[in-house]
């Protein structure tokens, strides 16, 4: 299957670290996918319950505030990495070499200290609904069934700490960028116009089918 990543990568040491740390994005943002599919087969559940039984799932709405909580937060550092938060590109989109990268610089700092905020602030958020000496270690609970809220308190400082790490090597990737004056660079999604975008997303669509198709059969292109 094609991939639409537009992150350059070499045998640098900046390229090893955002290739390792792209592993364990990979591997939480499959979680997120995973949570998502949960969520989906919970709420099919809920309805089929009510439907033929009456009795909706217990908890539905305690379960559904807590895998809200995860899969909302685990892929953003795979996203941040692949380039797919919204951008306003309009400017920046038409910048090359020392001054494109100036402004990424910039930017990657501003969400870093705001990263690194927030980190502060959630962690101590989790460390107030988490004790050892609780039941279920936990000082709070949902309302319905009492299901702890700490792992989802606690999932939401991780996935911005994994976010912080790859903010940082994106700002060395950009130091460098500004250091060399070089066009391409790696460990940073790099800007896209609109026909690039347009035939990546057409050549991975295009994958799917080929991949889909029984063999000895059409494959649609």
């Amino acid at each position: 299957m094609s991939t639409t990543s537009s992150v350059l990568t070499d045998d640098t040491l900046l390229s090893r670290i955002d290739r390792a740390v792209l592993r364990v994005e990979a591997a939480l943002n499959l979680g997120s996918g995973i949570v998502i599919f949960a969520l989906v087969v919970l709420a099919i559940a809920n309805v089929l319950m009510r439907k033929l039984l009456n009795a909706p799932v217990p908890g539905y709405i305690d379960w559904t505030e807590q895998f809200m909580a995860v899969f909302a937060f685990l892929g953003l550092a795979y996203v941040q990495r692949e380039g797919g938060h919204i951008r306003m590109d309009l400017l920046v989109g038409s910048l090359r070499g020392r001054i494109l990268w100036l402004f990424e610089f910039l930017s990657v700092i501003f969400m870093l200290l705001v990263t690194t905020a927030l980190i502060y602030g959630t962690w101590f958020h989790f460390l107030r609904s988490f004790s050892f000496e609780s039941p279920n270690w936990s000082t709070d609970s949902s309302i319905d069934i009492s299901l702890p809220l700490w792992p989802a308190k606690l999932a939401v400082p991780v996935a911005l700490a994994l976010l912080w790490v790859r903010l940082a090597i994106q700002l060395w990737a950009y130091g460098r960028g500004l250091r060399t004056g070089a066009d391409d660079i790696v460990a940073v999604p790099l800007p896209e116009d609109p026909a690039t975008q347009a035939t990546k997303e057409a050549a991975t669509v295009g994958a799917v089918g080929a991949d889909d198709a029984p063999d000895g059969g059409p494959r649609h292109g």
